[in-house]
């Protein structure tokens, strides 16, 4: 079964990625050309990988650990509905995911 995820990209331009059960967000992301770093491969040492869910899906998704938490207070353009792309696991449910790119954010594999 296919997921479509939208993101947003931080210039407001929208991307529809297909993804598969079990696929990491960040790796969608990466996969569509977003600029999502995620230089700690998911091991919760850096916060470059940051998005900010929509509203209406940030409840939806499963709670984020008491790690990601403090790891996200390191994340340029944090906002209340923030987590790290790198610790979402996709599953059926979340098709049709929007999630946005802060304009904060860079990806140092472009420079």
């Amino acid at each position: 079964m296919s997921i479509t995820i939208t993101f947003i990209d931080p210039r407001g331009s929208t991307v529809t990625a297909k993804a598969e059960p079990g696929d990491s967000l960040l790796r969608v992301g990466q996969a569509a050309g977003l600029p999502l770093e995620g230089t700690c491969e998911g091991q919760m040492a850096c916060s470059t990988c940051h998005v900010i869910v929509a509203a209406e899906w940030f409840d939806r998704l499963p709670r984020a650990a008491e790690e990601e938490e403090d790891m996200l207070d390191f994340a340029a353009g944090a906002r209340r509905t923030s987590r790290l792309s790198c610790q979402i696991e996709l599953t059926a449910e979340m098709d049709g995911l929007s999630v946005s790119i802060p304009a904060e954010s860079s990806d140092a594999r472009r420079m």
